[in-house]
């Protein structure tokens, strides 16, 4: 259905921004197999374990993850149940991406940024560290990755939501 829906000036202003983020940020990938890569390495070629391996892959991993969702978003890639959803005609299919938007990915990226931020902010100001040791400084970074993901999901949204309302409400079909 991507293809079928118009561009608004807001899609064209967000989605190539997520297009470049997702392609970018592809790569991340890469360097979270090379560090796995070398934490099995020297954990068992030479029996040293390095929790910092460690949680640098969990930091890599979230936010490839975190980001992700609105490239998987924008790109209208995402999980849905293909069985059914690929023998709607293309006015339910928006019309229920309409409504899933704006009753469920809406509400829930404005909850996990009302909650977010004060998260982050309150690791920022005590200085959080990893709690194990030899573990990673400044864990208000990654948790600021969980802002920002959901920030660039909710910009997804909108953009596909003027999407949708163009194709369902203005488009000539």
């Amino acid at each position: 259905m991507e293809n079928q829906l118009p561009t608004t000036a807001l899609s064209r202003a967000i989605d190539p921004f997520l297009q470049r983020l997702g392609n970018g940020l592809s790569w991340i990938w890469v360097g979270l197999i090379f560090v796995i890569v070398l934490n099995v390495l020297l954990r068992y070629v030479f029996s040293e374990g390095r929790i910092e391996l460690e949680e640098i892959q969990w930091h890599l991993y979230s936010t490839g993850f975190m980001f992700g969702l609105s490239y998987a978003f924008q790109a209208d890639v995402h999980i849905r149940v293909d069985v059914l959803h690929e023998r709607f005609s293309p006015e339910l299919k928006a019309w229920i991406d309409l409504y899933g938007i704006l009753l469920f990915v809406l509400p829930f990226t404005a909850l996990m940024l009302i909650y977010g931020i004060p998260f982050v902010v309150d690791s920022y100001q005590t200085k959080e560290v990893s709690q194990s040791p030899g573990g990673l400084e400044l864990r208000w970074l990654i948790k600021s990755v969980l802002v920002l993901g959901f920030s660039f999901l909710s910009l997804a949204a909108f953009a596909r939501l003027t999407r949708l309302w163009s194709f369902l409400f203005f488009h000539a079909r």
